[in-house]
């Protein structure tokens, strides 16, 4: 006797599906989804992964489904530090700095959710301070 399907090991999510739900769930934890943010994902995902914009609209969509039901980051952090080289989760983690920082503010609630990502896709304290630090002269105005 099998209990629905308990002898199927369980999918990892697509790691697209998984970046994605992440900025999706960032960009959530101010509060308010604001279009800016939502273009911000839409254009990171298809520089990340060279999608044409339906593609990235498309996915957005499925990552905002996904996020309206996520209980816990485990399932995609997972699906990340499986499927990515370290470098593409250093990319992962500067995505979400460039999300939580599309509002100019950063909030303690969205620092910790990068932490905590950046812990379990097993990206460094250094690395992700760098990302930090890169996102943020990017943000910066020319100086004259």
């Amino acid at each position: 006797m099998h209990f629905l399907g308990a002898d199927q090991a369980p999918r990892a999510p697509d790691p697209r599906l998984a970046v994605a739900t992440l900025l999706v769930e960032a960009a959530n934890h101010s509060d308010h989804f604001a279009d800016h943010e939502r273009i911000m994902i839409r254009n990171l995902l298809g520089q990340c992964f060279g999608l044409a914009p339906q593609e990235c609209a498309s996915l957005l969509a499925r990552a905002e489904e996904k996020q309206r039901d996520l209980v816990q980051l485990q399932p995609y952090t997972h699906a990340i530090f499986e499927q990515m080289t370290p470098g593409e989760r250093a990319l992962v983690i500067e995505m979400l700095w460039e999300v939580v920082y599309a509002d100019g503010v950063l909030e303690p609630e969205e620092d910790a959710l990068i932490r905590k990502v950046a812990g379990l896709i097993y990206v460094d304290d250094i690395t992700r301070t760098e990302a930090r630090r890169r996102v943020l002269a990017r943000l910066k105005p020319e100086q004259p």
